[in-house]
C-alpha cells in the first residue's frame, strides 16, 4: 500500500506518495520509490492506484524504473540527432540545456507527474514567451518514453500553456516595425550607391530584391545565377560552427526554390562578377570558375554576423529606422504585397513551407497597402 505525505515547496504545498515496487535481487527486499508534485491528496491517490495496478498486472517495467529524464533524453537524442541538420541540433540542445533539463533532468521519468509538468510550464510561461515551444520539446521526450515502454502515459500531454495578463490587454504603444516602407528603401539604396563598398551594395541589393534568407545569400555561388533565363537558384545555406563553415541543405523542401530576377539586379550582378574577376587578375589571384558571390579576401565565406554588423553601422550613421537583416526579408514581402502580388506568389518566392508564415507577414503589411484597401472598398461601393 502507498503512503501519502504533504510537503512544502516555494510555490505552496504539494503531495507525494511512497510505494514499494519490484524486489531488489541483491537484498531480497522490495524497493521503495517516491512520486511527488501532486496538488491534492486525491490526485496522488489516483496515481498511486494506477501504479499499484501496473505492478499487479506485471506492466511495471523494472529496467525503466530508475531512468532519469536526462537519461531518456540522451537516448532520444541519439536517435533524433542524425535526422536533423547540425544547426537545428545545436539550437535544440541549447534549449534543452537552458530550460528543460534544469527542471526535469535529474528526476526519475516514471516519477514525473501531470501536476508537476503543469507547475513547470506555468513557471516557464512567466519567464519566456516561448513556453509553447518548451512544452513541445519536453513532450517529445515523454512521447519517446511511451513509445519505448519506459512509461505508460505521457504526463505532459494535457498540460496547458497559460497566457500572461498582458496577452489580453491592448497596448497603447504601437508594435515595433521590423521592415522599411518604400521611401525608406529608396533612401537606403541611394546610400548604398553613394557611400558603401561595391560588395555591400550588391549584397544588400539582393536582400531587398529577392527576400532571401541571410544564410542563403552568403552561400550563393556564381553558378546559382542563370543570366539567360533570369533565374536565381536558392538551394543551400551557410552554416558556421567552431570557426569552421559548411553548406547545408535548405531549411525545408519549399526553401529549395528558383526565383526570377529583374533586369536591374541582373546588370548589377554582371558588373559585380566582372569587377571580381578583374580584381583577382590584377592581384595575381587564382580565379575559381564557380566562386562565392560574396567572400573574404582569401575566398572563404563572410562571417554570418557580417551583414548584421554592416546594416547596423549604416542605420546608425544615417539615422535610419532600425530593422534587422531578417527585416529586409520582411520588407521584400511587404512591398510585394504592395505591388499587387498575391499570398501564394509571396509564399513561393520566400520559400515558406507553411502559408501561415506568409499570412503573418500579410497582417503587418505597410501603411500604403492598408490605405489602398480602404480606397478599393470605397471605389467598389461607388460602382
Amino acid at each position: 500500500m502507498a503512503s501519502f505525505q504533504k510537503y512544502k515547496t516555494k510555490d505552496g504545498y504539494k503531495w507525494l506518495y511512497k510505494y514499494y515496487s519490484t524486489v531488489n535481487p541483491s537484498t531480497g527486499k522490495k524497493k521503495q520509490t517516491t512520486k511527488r508534485g501532486f496538488n491534492t491528496k486525491k490526485e496522488a491517490q489516483l496515481d498511486a492506484g494506477q501504479t499499484e495496478q501496473d505492478l499487479a498486472n506485471g506492466t511495471f517495467v523494472e529496467e525503466a524504473e530508475s531512468l532519469t529524464f536526462e537519461e531518456v533524453y540522451k537516448q532520444w537524442l541519439a536517435t533524433h540527432s542524425p535526422t536533423i541538420k547540425p544547426s537545428t541540433r545545436k539550437t535544440e540542445e541549447y534549449k534543452f540545456n537552458k530550460h528543460i533539463l534544469p527542471n526535469f533532468g535529474k528526476l526519475k521519468i516514471r516519477d514525473i507527474s501531470k501536476p508537476y509538468c503543469q507547475e513547470i510550464i506555468n513557471r516557464i510561461a512567466k519567464e519566456l514567451k516561448t513556453a509553447d515551444a518548451m512544452k513541445m520539446y519536453a513532450n517529445q521526450i515523454f512521447k519517446y518514453a511511451v513509445k519505448m515502454d519506459i512509461v505508460l502515459k505521457n504526463p505532459m500531454e494535457h498540460v496547458v500553456v497559460p497566457k500572461n495578463d498582458s496577452d489580453f490587454v491592448v497596448s497603447e504603444s504601437t508594435e515595433k516595425r521590423n521592415y522599411w516602407e518604400k521611401h525608406e528603401i529608396k533612401q537606403f539604396l541611394s546610400i548604398l550607391k553613394e557611400g558603401q563598398s561595391f560588395m555591400d551594395h550588391v549584397m544588400f541589393h539582393l536582400f531587398i530584391y529577392t527576400g532571401a534568407r541571410k544564410g542563403e545569400i552568403l552561400a550563393l555561388h556564381e553558378s546559382d545565377i542563370d543570366f539567360k533565363n533570369k533565374i536565381l537558384t536558392l538551394n543551400k545555406t551557410l552554416y558556421h560552427e567552431n570557426k569552421a563553415f559548411s553548406y547545408q541543405t535548405s531549411k525545408t523542401a519549399a526553401s529549395k526554390r528558383s526565383i526570377s530576377l529583374d533586369d536591374v539586379t541582373l546588370r548589377l550582378l554582371r558588373k559585380w562578377l566582372t569587377h571580381n574577376k578583374e580584381r583577382h587578375l590584377s592581384e595575381g589571384m587564382r580565379t575559381d570558375s564557380d566562386s562565392l558571390l560574396f567572400a573574404r579576401f582569401d575566398g572563404t565565406p563572410l562571417r554570418m554576423a557580417y551583414p548584421n554588423d554592416r546594416l547596423n553601422e549604416i542605420i546608425t550613421k544615417h539615422n535610419l529606422h532600425k530593422i534587422t537583416v531578417h527585416g529586409l526579408r520582411h520588407t521584400h514581402a511587404s512591398l510585394l504585397f504592395e505591388a499587387g502580388a498575391n499570398i501564394k506568389e509571396v509564399q513561393e518566392r520566400l520559400g515558406h513551407s507553411d502559408i501561415k508564415m506568409t499570412m503573418n507577414i500579410y497582417t503587418h503589411v505597410t501603411k500604403t497597402v492598408k490605405e489602398q484597401t480602404a480606397q478599393k472598398f470605397q471605389k467598389f461601393l461607388e460602382l
